[in-house]
């Protein structure tokens, strides 16, 4: 790969998704971009006992959809690159055993996907591998007891908090053309500016995807305007406005070009509060909306920044503030 500036690496070997999968729970599916969403489910639990098993088998079927869309079988895969939110990414790992392929669970919180896809970039363009299976999901209900409260706890929601989405996303990255073309990634660096409240998630990154966004401008020399679209991961519609007063000190504009996933994923009427979060809302829209958008000419060039945010029940219990990471890859409809 051809290194530019400090942080950004631009795949000289073409490399390209050449197969995607998504599932969504209902909530997500009558969203914002619910004609996208062909693939959904209204049983969170999946004919499963508990809602972490149901995880475990929507993962499942989002990676045999990824295989099956790019017209491989599972014993093509080279190598299978993904996490989740559960402690010790149980659910990738269990997924990973049905699989039977090479396996290397990636925890980045919410930019789970976007570090995967990059990672797997950067082994196709070595020459090592040709197809590598990334893929990530997010559950509301196992996420909320594992983070927060137990569900039967009804806790009332703050005003500023996001809804963790039901929903994944799975990929297929090769050395293969099609029309998807991966061309350039920034592994982003770890920011902390200080928040200590795990419902102000959107606060918390913002500053993460304002750091990766601008070292990707400076090292490319480009600005938000070069491109048709520019989506951060699940910011909210209160940590995307954080993000614009970020990067206007900074010296860039965030206009109609960009949105954030988070704050559009759910309609207004859907009662979300700051709108949605979790490792599969980026995944879940890339496999969908921005796809189909690449694919019929709509956008030609599209940044996509999954923001993370990097605590732990244990970390938040003992009092610490919240660290974030976003990791950016760059797609080109070829």
């Amino acid at each position: 790969m051809k290194r530019l500036g400090k942080q950004t690496l631009e795949v000289v070997n073409n490399c390209y998704i050449i197969g995607r999968g998504s599932l969504v729970g209902e909530k997500e599916k009558n969203g914002t971009f619910r004609k996208y969403m062909e693939y959904s489910t209204d049983d969170d639990k999946m004919g499963e006992k508990t809602f972490e098993k149901g995880e475990r088998k929507m993962l499942r079927l989002i990676n045999k959809r990824a295989i099956k869309d790019a017209e491989l079988l599972v014993d093509d895969i080279d190598i299978y690159l993904g996490g989740d939110l559960m402690n010790q990414l149980v659910s990738s790992n269990y997924v990973a055993e049905v699989l039977q392929v090479p396996f290397v669970g990636i925890y980045s919180a919410c930019s789970t996907i976007t570090a995967s896809i990059g990672i797997a970039a950067s082994l196709i363009d070595g020459g090592g591998f040709k197809n590598i299976l990334c893929s990530t999901i997010s559950h509301f209900s196992s996420a909320e007891r594992q983070y927060r409260y137990p569900l039967e706890f009804g806790n009332q929601r703050q005003s500023y908090s996001q809804w963790t989405v039901t929903a994944g996303g799975g990929f297929v990255i090769s050395s293969k053309k099609s029309p998807i073309k991966i061309t350039k990634i920034c592994f982003g660096r770890v920011q902390d500016f200080g928040v200590v409240d795990i419902a102000n998630m959107g606060a918390a990154m913002a500053p993460a995807a304002c750091d990766t966004l601008c070292n990707f401008f400076a090292d490319t020399k480009t600005k938000p305007s070069d491109y048709d679209f520019i989506a951060t991961g699940d910011l909210g519609k209160l940590g995307s406005d954080i993000l614009r007063d970020l990067m206007k000190k900074k010296g860039f504009l965030l206009e109609q070009n960009y949105s954030d996933i988070g704050h559009s994923i759910y309609s207004f009427d859907e009662e979300s509060y700051q709108g949605g979060s979790g490792a599969g809302c980026s995944a879940s829209v890339l496999a969908t909306y921005i796809i189909d958008k690449l694919l019929d000419g709509t956008f030609k060039k599209v940044l996509l920044v999954a923001t993370g945010a990097l605590m732990s029940t244990i970390s938040n219990q003992q009092g610490d503030s919240i660290p974030s990471v976003a990791h950016l890859i760059e797609l080109e409809k070829s």
